[in-house]
């Protein structure tokens, strides 16, 4: 690995782990700085989501172009140093109007994982770039361990602690960006940035051409939605349900990434050889759904660890969805398709935590703190059912990924 690749994935595990350990104190912090109970704490987390994800659905245009102009080395170190902004401004947050700053910051600046690609692309062999990209996946994993369990950890110092240790984390690694990322975008390869490419009107024009594909990219808009529950009420929920401290929510979603992360390694392959990627689809989407309705109705804390057992096998939902829209598009529009996904599944993130987040404070006043749970659910099994009867298995035989139709 060159290290221009090493230290662009190093910093998507940073930044992965930096979402990841403030995610157990936001119930305690929100409380304080709103002065509120957890049902009014957890709606107002949904709109810290939502923000995050406004600010980051409207600047990732202007992101990549600008990565185009300027190169990527500039754009990570950039996204690293507002990423640890965002995480001083919350640990020093005197209300909840700050909080909504940082996550605007944070979003404006968008994610790592966009310029991070843009360096494996510029700097690796076609045929080695899979290889290369997998450990932007395996960044995902490690991240989504260590950040939930060492936010529980430092959590003892105070709810503001994980803040200052993310920030750190960012900071640091946005000064190794800045004496040790070598640029990778050659200068003959730079375009002007022109502000008239850097929007999203023209985002979701791919989806209107995906034929007989339409079903299906309606069935994974529902199933993007429903899965947004568990980052966007996890933590909220636990404290309602359970009691949680951060500790306990931190190494809840620790055990939640772990097991995620050898679904990914160890089943998913063997599982699509073996079904087939309709059939996997499925397994994963109703694996999923059946948890969080059993999470809905769990009375001891223990319980949601045997579940996810089984819910981890909704890791295998996404690879197997994506294979199966894949074969349903003809070769000439494979890019656009993954394009409009991209889109879907921004407008996704922003929706997504709404709902979850309004449907769990709603519950939790009225008796059912695992609403929120059941709505998913059902997103979920919707994308199911509309698999099961709308997109047979005869019809994915007749095509394949590399015939036009």
């Amino acid at each position: 690995m060159n290290r221009a690749v090493a230290l662009a994935v190093t910093g998507v595990a940073i930044d992965i782990v930096g979402f990841g350990i403030v995610m157990p104190v936001l119930p305690t912090l929100v409380t304080h700085l709103g002065h509120m109970d957890l049902p009014s704490a957890s709606r107002i987390a949904g709109w810290l989501m939502a923000t995050f994800a406004i600010a980051q659905f409207f600047a990732g245009p202007v992101l990549g172009n600008l990565s185009d102009r300027f190169g990527r080395r500039v754009v990570l170190v950039g996204a690293m140093t507002a990423f640890a902004i965002d995480c001083a401004l919350m640990a020093l947050a005197p209300n909840l109007l700050w909080l909504f700053v940082g996550r605007f910051i944070a979003g404006l600046a968008g994610a790592t994982i966009a310029p991070a690609s843009a360096v494996i692309a510029d700097t690796t062999p076609p045929e080695k770039r899979a290889g290369s990209f997998g450990l932007l996946g395996a960044a995902f994993g490690v991240g989504f361990i260590i950040g939930p369990a060492l936010g529980g950890l430092v959590s003892d110092l105070g709810p503001r602690a994980p803040f200052v240790v993310a920030a750190i984390l960012a900071g640091i690694n946005a000064l190794l960006m800045l004496f040790f990322l070598p640029e990778t975008l050659k200068e003959e390869n730079r375009r002007p940035f022109r502000l008239r490419d850097a929007h999203v009107v023209g985002a979701f024009r791919p989806l209107f051409q995906a034929g007989n594909a339409g079903p299906l990219l309606v069935g994974w808009f529902l199933w993007q939605l429903g899965s947004v529950v568990y980052p966007a009420t996890w933590a909220f929920w636990a404290a309602i349900r359970f009691g949680w401290d951060a500790t306990a929510i931190g190494l809840s979603l620790a055990w939640v990434g772990l097991l995620s992360a050898l679904v990914q390694v160890f089943v998913t392959k063997r599982l699509v050889a073996r079904l087939g990627e309709r059939r996997t689809a499925l397994v994963g989407l109703f694996s999923g759904a059946a948890t969080l309705v059993a999470n809905a109705f769990a009375t001891q804390g223990w319980q949601v660890y045997a579940f996810f057992l089984i819910g981890a096998l909704g890791q295998v939902t996404w690879p197997a969805l994506n294979g199966l829209l894949s074969r349903m598009v003809d070769a000439t529009r494979q890019g656009s398709l993954q394009g409009g996904i991209g889109s879907m599944n921004s407008v996704a993130a922003i929706i997504g935590p709404l709902i979850a987040a309004q449907t769990l404070g709603w519950g939790a006043r009225h008796g059912l703190d695992g609403a929120a749970f059941l709505v998913a659910a059902a997103l979920i099994a919707s994308t199911g059912l509309i698999i099961a009867l709308l997109v047979p298995a005869s019809q994915l035989a007749a095509r394949s990924p590399g015939v036009a139709a």
